[in-house]
């Protein structure tokens, strides 16, 4: 996959008072990731070429890609495909990558959501509006021990632009 075509098309950087071992291991851990991706487990097979899976707490794959750049404690970069074929065969694969950089007694995460093609304001709200609940909610299991717990549904303009685009919910 040439990853020179994707730009960011969403970008969130946050502070976490944590070591970078600590946040390396919420993003890779399928029980750490529970408890902060509501309920949701990521399994990461750490090498390029890996397999990224996240699945759903009743076990079912939600997305699937593979390990594009892997820099442990550093950078962790993954194609992000939510298990909805249709999306992905009208709105092309994303792009997920984690970078994690040392700032004072903590780390500065950077998340990026990076395109092959330009992806509507009203899709990506869905994005903007599930990213920063996530990153939230790790930030704040590493920092107390209690992970927030955010009531998340797809943004309605999502839902509308798709349904426009003809791309049904699955089933």
């Amino acid at each position: 996959m040439n990853i020179e075509k994707f730009k960011p098309a969403i970008v969130y950087t946050i502070y976490i008072a944590s070591p970078p071992e600590k946040v390396w291991q919420a993003l890779t851990d399928a029980e750490f990731s529970r408890k902060y991706f509501s309920g949701n487990a990521v399994e990461v097979d750490l090498k390029v070429g890996g397999t990224f899976i996240v699945r759903t707490p009743d076990g079912a794959v939600h997305i699937s890609g593979e390990v594009i750049e892997c820099d442990p404690l550093k950078r962790l970069t993954v194609t992000f495909n939510v298990n909805w074929p249709a999306l992905i065969e009208r709105l092309g694969p994303t792009l997920v990558t984690y970078e994690i950089e040392p700032a004072g007694a903590g780390v500065k995460l950077t998340l990026l959501q990076s395109h092959d093609r330009p992806i509507s304001d009203d899709i990506l709200s869905g994005g903007r509006t599930g990213w920063p609940a996530i990153l939230s909610s790790l930030k704040s299991l590493l920092e107390t021990g209690q992970a927030m717990v955010i009531p998340m549904k797809p943004p309605e303009r999502m839902l509308a632009a798709l349904k426009e685009l003809g791309i049904a919910m699955p089933t």
